[in-house]
């Protein structure tokens, strides 16, 4: 099967730069030993985690000690919350955890279930028609038993950029630990960990050009949480199980450039996310919102909202076109279900039920998205003649 001529949805994975693949190379067949091993060839590979460690903390700005190889950014979220939400209640500390209703289902489905089935105390906040939690929220929603708030930096459905340095600096006013979920945010800026106001990150390298497989939590140094993956002690106990060699060395070299290229990526991605934010609306009048915040969004992120259009028609239409994309609903086939973020933002159900996320990259053009508002605008007005034909037959 052939790929998509247009790949417009880097905010679900990237394509592996080669510079990562040629980082990761070595580590499959010629220094293949396990770093926990005590002889020669385990010890190469011991060093080859080390500095891949070594330079994912200078990159972000803390020490080694700090970063935590996991298999995946969900299991990074896992491990944060349950972590220290059950170290927390063994030293008698608190029952409560606050996060917000657009986080990743990494967080919201781990919060609830630790409200569902081991009895945590649980606050979900709202958000304002912008997708943003607000900061009197948050404080409304602090007791003296909260343990640990977790919003994330940057939402994945509509790009919108949420307050989390206030959220951290209010969070650590009460002594209240605070995690966020930086997945999509992280190679967008420039970060030093250790004087920001966060105590847990969570990393996904195949979000920048990296692999799959391989994921990063950030934490603080003297955060205690427990862990849920026991074994044998490997990554400071915090995460059992046989380092992953190759997909270690490869995500430090794909944040290696993502610094490094973070200003030419940047501006790229922005003129196109921009050509679509402008375009797209205008030639759907009154068919077409645009979802998110208008300034205070991702570089690379274009989200839409369509009237009385499934998410499940939009996608099967695009990919027959020959563009990849990502609707914001959570849909099964036959069954299309309205999106929770797009309900969080305030809107009604004609609208909640066709959201669209176009995330761009490296190799996106001017001439692919002039394609994709065309095809785009085509598909939308073919759908909803289909619409109106039916209705009108079937009375």
């Amino acid at each position: 099967m052939q790929n998509n001529k247009i790949y417009l949805d880097h905010g679900a994975t990237t394509p592996l730069h080669p510079k990562v693949l040629a980082a990761m190379a070595p580590y499959w067949n010629e220094l293949y030993g396990n770093p926990s091993s005590y002889h020669r060839t385990g010890a190469v590979a011991a060093r080859a985690v080390a500095t891949a460690r070594e330079t994912t903390a200078d990159l972000l700005g803390t020490r080694s000690e700090s970063v935590i190889f996991t298999g995946c950014g969900s299991e990074s979220n896992n491990i944060a919350l349950r972590g220290v939400m059950t170290a927390a209640r063994a030293s008698g500390k608190g029952n409560h955890l606050i996060t917000s209703a657009i986080e990743h289902s990494a967080v919201l489905e781990t919060s609830r279930q630790l409200r569902d089935y081991f009895g945590f105390d649980l606050s979900i906040l709202p958000t304002d028609n912008w997708g943003r939690v607000r900061l009197s929220d948050v404080e409304k929603a602090i007791r003296p038993d909260t343990v640990l708030i977790s919003v994330m930096a940057a939402n994945n459905e509509i790009g919108t950029i949420q307050p989390w340095r206030e959220i951290g600096e209010l969070a650590r006013a009460h002594n209240i630990l605070f995690h966020t979920d930086a997945v999509q945010l992280v190679a967008s800026r420039r970060w030093h960990f250790d004087n920001e106001p966060i105590d847990l990150m969570t990393i996904a390298p195949h979000k920048f050009y990296g692999p799959k497989g391989i994921g990063i939590l950030l934490i603080r140094q003297g955060v205690k949480l427990i862990s849920s993956q026991t074994g044998g002690g490997h990554e400071n106990g915090v995460r059992a199980g046989t380092l992953n060699v190759p997909l270690i060395a490869g995500a430090a070299e794909a944040l290696r450039l993502a610094m490094d290229e973070q200003d030419s990526r940047i501006a790229h991605v922005t003129s196109l996310r921009d050509q679509l934010l402008d375009q797209l609306p205008a030639a759907l009048p009154g068919l077409c919102l645009i979802t998110g915040h208008l300034s205070e969004r991702l570089p690379h992120h274009a989200s839409f909202a369509f009237r009385n259009v499934t998410g499940n028609d939009l996608l099967m239409h695009l990919d027959v076109a020959g563009i990849a994309a990502s609707s914001g609903s959570a849909c099964s086939s036959g069954d299309p279900k309205p999106s929770a973020v797009l309900e969080s933002v305030g809107l009604g159900p004609e609208w909640t039920k066709g959201g669209l996320r176009l995330t761009l990259g490296a190799q996106n053009t001017t001439q692919e998205i002039d394609y994709t508002i065309n095809t785009l605008t085509g598909i939308i007005r073919n759908l909803l003649a289909l619409e109106t034909d039916f209705a009108v037959a079937t009375v």
